[in-house]
């Protein structure tokens, strides 16, 4: 068996990264690693943060062998070795490992990678398209494997690879790079008692790697790392905020009016990050009261910067016939309704 680590040269690294303390760490929701070898066997080391002596919300992986997963785990113990291919013949395989949830509760890193595959392995080919999804936890895919509205959020629930954003990524051949929290807006967090949270605000986490509870090697705090926009220079960027917006905002006027504001200010904070790629901004699955607001902002920021390659769609409000999971959440069926939108949205405008 020859050992590797998930580093440039062997692995095409999904979302974003960060390699620390001798292993390549996962935050965000979808992030991870991608490679090929031909050869016999596989073996996945994964090391966790120091969540893991706690008690829930553990990152919870998948691990995939030509399209098919094969280990569904949350990462619950320090150190955790998967075999994942293991055959008596010599065969082209192409292995993926993703973090399934969010990065606010835990991460993961990917400690070894070992193949017995005379040639080693090697990194996936990039695909055809390259789109950012900025996003709450309509795109992390909270609750989306727990059918019962009125239960509450975990970890063990989440599968990014279900949510409209992975599925319009596949349906268009594109990789990916997914910016998401749970709860998270643009002038407040989901709020219950009609006070601003100003801890929950995507535009003060959206420079860096992630913003998690969870501390790779124990020690290193995600925010600390500035993220490097070169390294990922999206083709497209869909932003899909303002449904946690509105549980403040609701229909007050003022608060209406703040919300655009600070939409387009943040549009422009995008751009600066991303200077050619079109951007796209959604809302609507779990509610559209802020929906003319979008287009408000939009249309301010065209105005004002003479930029025209900004533009908004409307997704359709999820269905009750669909059902909701858990907190009131969209269902897999919903989001591949909106994945469906969203891609023959992308392909007419965008070709």
């Amino acid at each position: 068996m020859k050992t590797f680590k998930a580093a440039e040269g062997y692995v095409k690294k999904l979302g974003r990264t960060h390699e620390y303390d001798d292993a390549l760490w996962l935050a965000l929701s979808g992030s991870g690693a991608e490679f090929s070898f031909y050869g016999k066997k596989a073996q996945i080391a994964l090391i966790g943060d120091d969540t893991v002596g706690g008690t829930n919300n553990f990152a919870r992986i998948g691990i995939t062998v030509n399209g098919q997963r094969v280990v569904d785990d949350l990462m619950n113990e320090a150190r955790k070795v998967y075999t994942v291919f293991d055959s008596y013949e010599q065969q082209e395989v192409t292995i993926g490992i993703l973090k399934l949830s969010e990065a606010a509760m835990s991460t993961v890193g990917i400690q070894a990678i070992a193949v017995d595959a005379e040639d080693g392995i090697r990194p996936t080919p990039g695909r055809s398209r390259r789109i950012e999804f900025i996003g709450d936890s309509i795109t992390c895919g909270y609750g989306i494997d727990d059918e019962d509205p009125l239960h509450a959020f975990s970890t063990a629930t989440e599968d990014v690879t279900g949510t409209y954003a992975y599925l319009t990524a596949e349906a268009l051949d594109a990789d990916y790079s997914m910016v998401s929290y749970s709860g998270y807006g643009l002038i407040s967090g989901y709020t219950e008692n009609g006070e601003k949270l100003l801890t929950h605000l995507v535009p003060d986490y959206y420079a860096k790697w992630a913003k998690s509870e969870g501390r790779p090697g124990g020690t290193l705090n995600p925010l600390s790392v500035e993220w490097d926009f070169s390294r990922f220079v999206p083709d497209l960027i869909v932003i899909n905020l303002g449904t946690n917006d509105d549980s403040y905002a609701q229909s007050d006027l003022r608060r209406q009016a703040e919300f655009a504001e600070r939409y387009t200010a943040f549009l422009q904070e995008v751009r600066s990050r991303s200077a050619e790629a079109p951007i796209l901004c959604t809302l609507g699955i779990m509610g559209d009261r802020l929906y003319p607001l979008v287009e408000q902002a939009v249309k301010r920021y065209v105005e004002a910067t003479g930029d025209t390659s900004v533009s908004a769609l409307r997704f359709d409000v999820q269905r009750d016939e669909d059902g909701r999971t858990s907190d009131y959440h969209p269902t897999r069926k919903t989001h591949v309704r909106a994945a469906g939108k969203l891609t023959e949205r992308i392909r007419a405008e965008f070709g």
